[in-house]
């Protein structure tokens, strides 16, 4: 896709988002809002896929979401870019459904390779994919996208250890740093102190970007791209803001996990003009 349709993509996810949130008064719009222009740019243009799905992966780029919460999003990409039907996203965590509050495998919803939710997990998941491709002579990247306050798991920093020292240099570890999660800012919850600095101690390569310009997106991924293969592990510090295209909602906790009444989803979809692609 080029940048113009990115953009009209990513308003349609947001859309989406607002839209499976609010029909069952439950899920987290707020993360998922803002993470809406790097997951649309990362599916429809950045990583190299192959048609249908596979499990293992081989042979083409993978993602792995630790941040699993922000399901809406993910659920809306993956049936956009045609992992499976749009119409099943009007059954966001419903009984029985596929698209549950947070990922999982056990009913094998394509795109899905991890269950997640837990938070801190995703990052050791990803630094495996990333050495089996390498022991498989698989040239493609392992993609993955954690949030800020999921830094605050030790487990995360285990992995930033274990991928320096094993010179994990296919591995893309984008975090999204919108500065909130559940109980308020970050810097007040459990402060993250200069994560750059901390990042590149650990042995990484790191690269900052505007989370929100799919422009700034495409530009900085691509110089990422261009950085793997150089025995470090590269990590995205993703500047976002919490609830990005809905104004009411825009950089602040307080939408990290609450559903809009009728009248907000009417506000914020106004906001949102419905796009070339439709409404599911």
């Amino acid at each position: 896709m080029e940048r113009i349709e990115l953009k009209q993509m990513a308003t349609q996810v947001r859309r989406d988002i607002l839209r499976m949130v609010h029909a069952v008064q439950s899920g987290h719009p707020g993360g998922s809002l803002g993470c809406s222009d790097f997951l649309t740019a990362l599916y429809f243009n950045i990583m190299e896929r192959k048609a249908g799905f596979e499990m293992d992966g081989i042979n083409e780029d993978i993602f792995f979401l630790s941040n699993g919460h922000i399901s809406p999003l993910f659920y809306s990409v993956l049936a956009r870019s045609g992992y499976f039907d749009i119409k099943e996203l009007s059954t966001f965590r419903k009984l029985n459904t596929r698209l549950q509050g947070h990922p999982a495998t056990h009913d094998h919803l394509p795109g899905v390779r991890i269950a997640s939710g837990s938070l801190g997990q995703g990052l050791s998941v990803a630094c495996g994919a990333a050495m089996a491709k390498k022991m498989n002579n698989d040239s493609h990247i392992v993609y993955s996208l954690h949030g800020d306050g999921e830094m605050q798991e030790g487990q995360n920093w285990e992995a930033l250890m274990f991928a320096a020292h094993h010179k994990i240099d296919n591995l893309i570890a984008t975090i999204d740093y919108n500065g909130q999660q559940i109980d308020g800012p970050t810097n007040v919850v459990m402060n993250l102190g200069s994560l750059s600095n901390k990042l590149q101690a650990f042995g990484w390569q790191v690269f900052e970007m505007n989370g929100n310009d799919i422009d700034d997106i495409l530009k900085v991924m691509a110089e990422a791209k261009l950085a793997t293969g150089k025995a470090k592990p590269i990590s995205i510090i993703m500047h976002t803001q919490m609830g990005k295209g809905v104004s009411f909602m825009e950089g602040t906790h307080e939408w990290h996990g609450i559903a809009p009444s009728d009248k907000q989803l009417a506000a914020a979809l106004a906001e949102l003009p419905i796009t070339i692609y439709g409404d599911y």
